[in-house]
């Protein structure tokens, strides 16, 4: 249906086609609607935990394998950080969602079958936290397996769901994950509340379910500090990350929305900001109807709820955009 169908239809603006290239510049995309939750539930709020260890650090930088202070920082991670995140939602009985690169699964064995021994849920996170941005689907879908076969090898898990390296999504994406079996994503940003996506814009296409994220609700924005890789970042008050985030999860909570934080065991496994986790976790504990749970439960929900899939269509280059800025031939 082209745009001009859908004002036709009352479905949205007529067409404003580019004078040059003739391309319907006007977006397909609609928001999605409120989800209907459980019974007794009005809102959900999943923890997530990013075990990217030292992977996030080499995919930046490979020579920094020979840099040993960054290198532990990065195995405070699952060193240190994962148990006391284990201690604390053991002591709160939450099951958290923990994505896993399958290169960290690889270097730590021990800790990730940690994880699932505890009973939460182990998600897929690439192999080596690469960067996907422009990569092609060949390079991207051995990437893909790679992980998958690493979680399996380490923990005998085949994960149900998945988050992209710095929730760097190409458009192929989605139907390399469908293609194998995935059931959710949570990497796309253009929601509040959960969703069906289909994988493509091709009618019949498949789908997954869509948890969307923010980088509001990222730790790494917080705290990260990482002098000469992936920016220098200025360490922040866990006081300030509390406020952001009780606000966010407030406010979520009221428009029925699902709140999604991701943390990094290597930034928010730390004493003072694992307490100020502990403190938004009471916070979670006293709102009304909030179903506090894992990733893969709020996929399944929405798997059953026979929802319309929507799309996440690709932007068109005007002709005006595209010669902005660029220099005569």
């Amino acid at each position: 249906m082209t745009s001009a169908d859908r004002a036709a239809a009352g479905a949205g603006p007529a067409a404003r086609p580019d004078p040059v290239t003739g391309a319907d510049l006007v977006s397909s995309a609609a928001a999605p609607a409120p989800v209907t939750w459980p019974a007794g539930v009005s809102a959900a709020a999943c923890l997530t935990f990013d075990m990217d260890a030292e992977a996030a650090v080499l995919t930046a930088d490979i020579s920094s394998i020979n840099r040993m202070t960054p290198m532990s920082h990065q195995s405070y991670g699952p060193l240190v950080g994962v148990p006391r995140i284990l201690a604390l939602l053991d002591r709160h009985d939450i099951k958290a969602t923990f994505f896993v690169p399958g290169y960290s699964a690889h270097r730590y064995p021990r800790v990730v079958r940690r994880i699932a021994e505890a009973g939460h849920e182990i998600a897929h996170h690439s192999y080596f936290h690469e960067n996907v941005i422009g990569m092609d689907e060949k390079t991207e879908a051995a990437m893909l397996d790679l992980g998958l076969r690493a979680l399996n090898d380490v923990a005998g898990v085949r994960p149900a769901g998945y988050r992209a390296p710095m929730w760097e999504m190409n458009y192929h994406t989605p139907r390399l994950l469908a293609e194998r079996g995935f059931a959710y994503d949570s990497s796309l940003m253009d929601s509040d509340h959960p969703y069906v996506l289909a994988v493509d814009e091709t009618p019949g296409a498949g789908t997954l379910v869509e948890v969307p994220v923010s980088w509001g609700l990222d730790d790494w924005e917080q705290y990260a500090f990482l002098p000469g890789l992936i920016g220098t970042g200025v360490i922040e008050s866990p006081a300030k990350a509390l406020e952001i985030w009780t606000l966010e999860l407030e406010a979520m909570h009221r428009l029925g929305a699902a709140f999604v934080l991701c943390c990094h065991p290597f930034l928010s496994g730390r004493p003072s900001r694992a307490e100020a986790l502990d403190r938004l976790i009471e916070r979670m504990k006293s709102l009304d109807g909030l179903w506090i749970t894992t990733v893969g439960e709020v996929a399944r929900h929405l798997g059953s709820l026979d929802l319309a899939p929507r799309t996440c269509p690709r932007p068109v280059l005007s002709a005006d955009a595209y010669w902005v800025g660029r220099p005569p031939d």
